[in-house]
């Protein structure tokens, strides 16, 4: 068995393709443990074990308590990257609307595209000796456009060193739930507009405009087809124009909403509440085909000075674009 209390840890690990943890679950596989006290945690949360770090919980140690030695200092901005992705999970929507996630490691990307027409939907009898109709795949035409969104942390390491690790996460989870709303209004503009291949959104007229009314939603589901509409998201007040619907006020799925909060999913469709959005338009989607996330590095942050103590303007960054892949699995309603 690999004994982690032997490993350095130096900053050179983050710029491993899988950063400081896949550094460290090369030196230290976590399939070395099973059976062990150790078993379920990966090779970053070994290392706080090793240098007794306790980053949540009433027991929580201080900030100071990575500067201890320098190879736990060079475990602290990981601690951090967690901290933000954990913030983002748990603002994040996302993995409701898209449908894949693509990692690259540069800044220029092309998604692909199979433009079908109604003919070549049609999966028609192939007679014998006849060709077999063709589904023609290619890439975009312009690349997907990423955006960096983060944040920038302030503060002296005096200002920090007692505060507890707990109370510092939580500040963390914030950066990280202010990434994850900035990326959720990069998707919706790619779903409202395209990304930039001439493939916005069509768009559902309601019956009378200013209002949206049951009759509207069942219009948006017939429109999709034949993708299905699984997914609805809309701003706060169309939102409560929904959920004041008649249909929506079943006796079983009010109790439901008031003791749960879990909201009445209209046609079936998860019903997603995006104050982002403008006011006055609903998006309906097949989640399974209608966009693609492109990422670049997952969180990032400026290592060098988080462990030489220098948390005076330490970015915290997330790069990620959005990409149509299928232009008519996602609708408007206005």
């Amino acid at each position: 068995m690999a004994v982690f209390e032997n490993i350095t840890i130096e900053k050179g690990m983050y710029q491993d393709k899988g950063g400081l943890t896949g550094a460290l679950e090369k030196l230290d596989p976590s399939e070395n443990y099973a059976g062990t006290a150790l078993e379920g945690l990966d090779a970053f949360s070994r290392q706080l074990k090793r240098f007794d770090i306790k980053v949540s919980g009433r027991g929580s140690d201080c900030v100071e308590k990575f500067f201890q030695t320098s190879n736990a200092a060079a475990l602290f901005p990981e601690y951090v990257s967690r901290a933000v992705r954990q913030g983002m999970e748990r603002a994040d929507i996302l993995p409701s609307l898209v449908a894949t996630v693509t990692d690259i490691d540069g800044m220029d990307y092309r998604s692909i595209v199979s433009d079908a027409s109604e003919d070549d939907k049609s999966l028609k009898i192939v007679n014998e000796g006849a060709l077999i109709p063709q589904t023609v795949v290619k890439t975009r035409s312009n690349l997907v456009k990423l955006h960096k969104r983060g944040r920038m942390l302030v503060a002296s390491y005096e200002a920090l060193r007692f505060q507890r690790l707990d109370l510092f996460t939580v500040t963390l989870n914030q950066i990280g739930a202010y990434i994850a709303r900035a990326q959720l209004k990069d998707a919706i503009d790619v779903l409202l507009n395209g990304d930039g291949n001439d493939n916005a959104a069509a768009n559902v007229a309601v019956g009378t405009a200013g209002e949206l009314t049951y009759d509207d939603l069942v219009k948006l589901w017939a429109n999709l087809s034949p993708y299905a509409l699984n997914t609805i998201l809309a701003p706060t007040q169309e939102m409560q124009k929904i959920l004041g619907m008649t249909q929506m006020q079943d006796a079983n799925a009010g109790l439901d909403f008031q003791g749960t909060g879990k909201m009445v999913t209209p046609l079936g469709a998860a019903l997603l509440h995006a104050p982002e959005m403008e006011a006055g338009t609903v998006i309906g989607l097949d989640k399974n085909c209608a966009l693609e996330m492109v990422q670049a590095g997952g969180v990032t942050t400026d290592y060098d000075k988080l462990i030489d103590r220098q948390l005076e303007r330490a970015a915290i960054t997330c790069t990620a674009g959005f990409a149509k892949i299928f232009t008519e699995a996602a609708k408007t309603l206005s």
